[in-house]
């Protein structure tokens, strides 16, 4: 099915490594407001698939947040941790079709497999070690081929807020895992395989969360996916300057005021100032300024 003929969905996809920041409800807040202004549907999915990184009771945590604010999913969340099964059978198809191998590198290896390994975002870029065999390693990983027959894998693609993007992913990304060596999904294969189990026709997300979407377009053309149309939003910058994040301990979101911590929200989307008194009124407001500013960013083949 093409995303052309597909009634609009979209989504947020918290991990439940802690509760919200006011980081979160940017990116929860657009999503949601794009999915109204859209007359679309807006679905939440839990991404627990790293589950040591969970924390017991985040995920009802986040939900009751997002219910103070007024942002309800129309239907119930998807968790990844029950998700194995489909992770699987894609990870199956991609092996099947030649394009994921086992790969035995540990990450030291990889940093002294040579001196011209590069780093981006503090990973080290995998130059393929593995992928005409093991060489007499035990395999840890499975990974994904970022080119094939020599040719390159490069995504063209458009944002509708950033505008047109383009990524080598051989020489910018590297091959890149899927399975990691302790067994547990990675993010890359998960999100695409339930975005499509979900019938997202629309990504709302932050800005930080660009550099994976060449790697996940990749994924969907490899396994037969739709394309979702992509909208990335501005980030929440901390005093330090860096975006706020569970990991630099940003603060709980306070939802006891939602009309305030919406607002604030808003202010860093970029929509006008919002008269209103209680939480309903603000969101149709908000709505309806959203649709202003980005109904009609429409990259050629999306939804309308």
């Amino acid at each position: 099915m093409t995303l052309a003929a597909r009634h609009y969905v979209g989504r947020f996809a918290p991990s439940p490594t802690g509760p919200l920041h006011a980081g979160s409800l940017v990116a929860a807040l657009a999503s949601w407001l794009d999915a109204r202004a859209h007359a679309g549907r807006w679905l939440v999915r839990i991404e627990d698939v790293d589950r040591p990184r969970c924390i017991p009771g985040a995920a009802e945590q986040i939900l009751r947040q997002l219910a103070d604010c007024g942002l309800q999913p129309d239907a119930p969340p998807l968790w990844q941790s029950g998700r194995d099964g489909a992770y699987a059978e894609a990870l199956a198809q991609l092996r099947l079709a030649g394009w994921a191998y086992p790969c035995g590198c540990s990450r030291r290896d990889v940093a002294l497999l040579q001196t011209s390994t590069r780093q981006r975002f503090g990973e080290l870029i995998y130059p393929g070690t593995c992928r005409d065999g093991l060489d007499g390693k035990s395999p840890r990983a499975m990974r994904l081929r970022t080119g094939h027959d020599g040719a390159a894998a490069i995504v063209d693609w458009c944002d509708r807020r950033l505008g047109p993007q383009q990524q080598n992913l051989a020489t910018e990304v590297g091959d890149f895992v899927l399975q990691r060596a302790d067994k547990l999904w990675a993010y890359q294969l998960a999100v695409v395989v339930d975005d499509a189990e979900q019938e997202i026709s629309d990504v709302v997300r932050g800005e930080d969360l660009t550099d994976n979407t060449a790697r996940q377009i990749h994924l969907q053309r490899l396994l037969g996916l739709p394309q979702p149309r992509y909208l990335h939003t501005p980030l929440v910058l901390g005093a330090d300057g860096h975006k706020l994040s569970k990991q630099n301990q940003a603060e709980t979101l306070d939802t006891q005021h939602p009309l305030a911590a919406l607002t604030a929200a808003a202010r860093t989307l970029g929509l006008p100032a919002i008269e209103a008194t209680t939480t309903p009124d603000w969101l149709a407001a908000a709505t309806r300024a959203w649709a202003d500013r980005w109904l009609g960013t429409c990259p050629s083949g999306a939804v309308a």
